[in-house]
């Protein structure tokens, strides 16, 4: 991948949308008449405040309100960050942080759920993505903007909080309780699920996602003997974090062209991200699953992959969050974040609101018993006398039978996952003929 002098760097925070962040503006501001019929309506409304409000309020107090208002009506992503959320925001980044452990935004004035974090209090308790939660603990959130709920969720590790969560194919109302605990996000997890075959899991983005991915690539290689056959690569309820991660990652198994670009207002405002000539799995197939809860810096790998047709994506659509954010310092202690900028795949499809769609779509269900027969079907090697096959090795009979008995074990756990490993040994087994 390309040296670049601009960082990059992703929302990631435990309680905010998964997003990518560019500090520094590429646009420059244009210039325009002042208002000054609503200055003088702000004025006159600050004044109104200042004279006659229930209570003394500080000016300072004052324009933090009116500078969060500003934002908050501009997109769900634009925000107001005082010292307390700048500093969360790039402690996110590494992994490490307080709280829940879930990624939520708004919708329709309630908190939303978009994927609980691995091995988080949240996903422990039973949180799942696309959750709308209606209450903290005995208080509505109807309307109570994102920070403050935020705010609520948080606290001091071993303390709980309520959830009174609305959830889709619910009846009624689900009340889960949450113990507060510091989140240590281990972003990458891997396994071989057959002989050849390696699973990667990325539950988030951070700034050490891409080496601790080559790691545990390099690790499944060695198992599988030098070359991994294929790899399933897991992005589900992965919302987001550092794009500069999502990068590096789409790069790993890309030879050439662009990764992603982003576009601003101003058409000179285009910043394109390329692939370096190199494939760390050396053209061995890849699957990559996806659903709602796959967010940004994720929808960008997945939409790099499909577009470049290194992948095949399995599962349901995405979230499609493909807004890019400006953090802007605006003193020592505060920062702004502003939208300035869309996501497109290499093909130049916006992920903004409309995701990705899988190359096969896959419904989430779940295998709860395997129907076997009273009597099983006769072979050959089951009559009395049969000829031995001079070229076995081993018994066939009792190998097939661990095979079925790993491919139920697995459908049972993780359909989804069963069914992306039986793609990827038959895009093997297409390659290797081929």
């Amino acid at each position: 991948m390309k040296q670049r002098t601009k960082l990059i760097i992703g929302l990631g925070l435990a309680f905010a949308f998964g997003g990518a962040l560019e500090p520094g503006f590429g646009v420059a501001a244009e210039k325009a008449t002042l208002p000054m019929q609503d200055l003088r309506a702000f004025a006159e409304i600050f004044g109104r405040i200042k004279q006659d409000y229930v209570e003394p309020v500080e000016d300072r107090e004052l324009l933090e309100h009116a500078i969060r208002g500003m934002l908050s009506g501009l997109d769900p992503h634009s925000a107001y960050l005082n010292a307390e959320e700048y500093k969360s925001l790039q402690v996110g980044t590494t992994g490490e942080f307080g709280g829940l452990g879930i990624e939520v935004g708004l919708e329709d004035g309630f908190v939303k759920v978009i994927a609980p974090i691995d091995d988080t209090p949240a996903q422990r308790a039973g949180v799942q993505a696309g959750d709308l939660i209606v209450k903290l603990d005995d208080r509505p959130i109807k309307g109570v903007s994102l920070d403050e709920a935020v705010k609520l969720m948080r606290g001091k590790r071993g303390t709980s909080i309520t959830l009174t969560i609305v959830r889709e194919g619910e009846k009624k109302p689900l009340t889960i309780t949450v113990v507060r605990d510091v989140i240590r996000v281990a972003s990458i997890k891997s396994r071989m699920l057959e002989a050849g075959f390696g699973y990667l899991r990325i539950s988030h983005f951070q700034s050490r996602s891409t080496q601790d991915m080559l790691q545990h690539i390099s690790e499944l290689k060695s198992q599988a003997g030098g070359k991994l056959r294929g790899l399933v690569l897991d992005l589900r309820n992965n919302p987001g974090g550092i794009l500069n991660g999502a990068v590096a990652v789409s790069d790993a198994f890309l030879t050439k062209g662009i990764i992603v670009y982003t576009q601003g207002r101003d058409a000179e405002s285009r910043l394109d991200f390329t692939a370096a000539p190199d494939d760390v799995l050396e053209g061995s197939p890849i699957v990559v699953l996806v659903n709602g809860g796959s967010a940004s810096a994720s929808e960008i790998v997945a939409g790099a992959l499909q577009d470049h047709k290194r992948a095949v994506i399995m599962g349901a659509r995405t979230f499609g969050k493909g807004s890019v954010q400006t953090i802007v310092p605006v003193n020592s202690h505060a920062a702004v974040k502003l939208t300035t900028a869309r996501y497109f795949t290499p093909s130049g499809r916006s992920i903004q609101a409309e995701g990705i769609t899988p190359d096969i779509v896959l419904s989430d269900i779940k295998v709860t018993s395997v129907n076997k027969p009273d009597l099983e079907q006769i072979k050959e090697a089951d009559l009395g006398g049969h000829l031995e096959n001079s070229n076995s090795k081993d018994n066939g009979k009792d190998k097939a039978a661990e095979r079925k008995d790993a491919e139920i074990s697995l459908a049972e756990t993780d359909y989804q996952l069963s069914e992306a490993l039986n793609l990827l040994k038959a895009l093997y087994i297409l390659d290797k003929k081929g």
